[in-house]
């Protein structure tokens, strides 16, 4: 309870107070929100720019893509038997004049740095464009369509294996920071430095294993062929294909994850407000929610939110061992062929996403901790 010097203020001067209260905390409110927002689209700028420039190489795919352009139309023109006959000189004016007109059509006769603001304008408006060699499976070159086509398997199978993962984790986690130094734990922490290797590595064993030699599972792809009408066993066959998948995920990074959590846990259980309840004969179980679980609600929250925009990226090497149809093999051909309308236009969606992520993140803070205010300013 705080001291109270020189008396209670008069009625007056507490009401004027209380009225002036309530505003300050809304241009408070409002200021931070603007201000973060700002910052927030800043770097969205800054990193969809920074991405078209390593998606074109410094303009020096726009060198490539002239002489492809180049390239077609001197085969086209070699089949021409008029086009053979002509003289050298004719020849060559007539290849440059259709190479201009082509450039002209794709805006390769303006300079790359032009052309890099045009990207960024039309990339932050979600204008994604055409892609330049890819096709969707309908045959269409919209990159909105060859995007929205293979996100849901994306997000089925990295979105299954981050819920299990963080599940699993968590609960083993508790349970060893429960029982510090048991022989378990030292599993766990001995084990911790095998998730060094990423999970296209276990998917490669886990494929021998499994479907090489015991022929239990299938090798990959996300559903039998030709795959089943009824939709519960269509549902049931692709969970039987990511089996494998996800427990490459889950092996890849499940003992690093128990080992930081349980560190984690282990250091709010040395708190003295922890020894106080302890003292006190508080269940050890309430003491686990209240106590340990509470403060350390929001960075769950924030390592749950954050992997789980991170499983719209997809991983391209893991899902070409798996053959999964999915937006990380759709990046491993776009950069393969330098489509950079596709590769753009999927880090664009992902810095969006982060963006919002984090600007929510900050509200959700307040939210579960009384002891973060939004905006600064001293708590009450």
């Amino acid at each position: 309870m705080a001291e109270q010097v020189g008396g209670p203020a008069p009625q007056g001067e507490q009401r004027g107070t209380g009225a002036r209260g309530a505003p300050s905390t809304w241009k408070r409110l409002l200021r931070y929100t603007l201000t973060r927002l700002v910052a927030l689209f800043i770097t969205v700028v800054i990193g969809v720019y920074l991405t078209i420039l390593i998606a074109n190489m410094g303009g020096y795919v726009d060198e490539i893509r002239r002489s492809q352009i180049r390239e077609q139309i001197a085969i086209k023109f070699q089949n021409d038997p008029a086009f053979r006959a002509l003289p050298p000189e004719e020849r060559q004016k007539r290849i440059d004049a259709e190479v201009a007109v082509e450039e002209r059509r794709l805006g390769l006769d303006q300079p790359f740095l032009v052309r890099s603001f045009n990207y960024l304008k039309h990339a932050l408006t979600l204008d994604l464009g055409r892609s330049e060699n890819m096709t969707s499976d309908s045959g269409s070159r919209q990159v909105r369509l060859i995007i929205l086509e293979r996100l849901p398997a994306t997000l089925v199978l990295f979105g299954t294996s981050q819920v299990v993962l963080f599940a699993i984790a968590l609960f083993i986690a508790l349970y060893l920071s429960r029982h510090y130094g048991s022989w378990l734990d030292r599993v766990f922490v001995a084990l911790s430095p095998l998730s060094s290797a990423p999970g296209w590595f276990y998917g490669i064993f886990l494929i021998l294993i499994f479907a090489a030699w015991l022929k239990w599972l299938p090798f990959g792809g996300m559903v039998s062929v030709p795959p089943p009408e009824s939709p519960v066993r269509y549902a049931l066959d692709v969970a039987y294909h990511m089996i494998l998948p996800v427990m490459a995920l889950t092996l890849s990074s499940i003992f690093i994850s128990v080992y930081g959590w349980r560190t984690f846990f282990l250091i709010f259980s040395s708190e003295d407000y922890v020894e106080m309840a302890r003292a006190k004969g508080v269940h050890p179980r309430a003491i686990e929610r209240r106590y340990i679980l509470r403060p350390t609600l929001p960075t769950i929250i924030t390592s749950f939110a954050l992997g789980v925009i991170g499983v719209w990226m997809g991983a391209p090497i893991f899902e070409t061992i798996f053959n999964w149809p999915g937006l990380g093999r759709v990046l491993f051909h776009a950069v393969q062929l330098f489509d950079t309308p596709v590769i753009v236009g999927s880090n664009v969606i992902f810095a969006y996403l982060l963006a919002l992520t984090v600007f929510l993140l900050d509200i959700i803070y307040a939210i579960v901790d009384p002891r973060v205010t939004v905006g600064g300013g001293r708590q009450s």
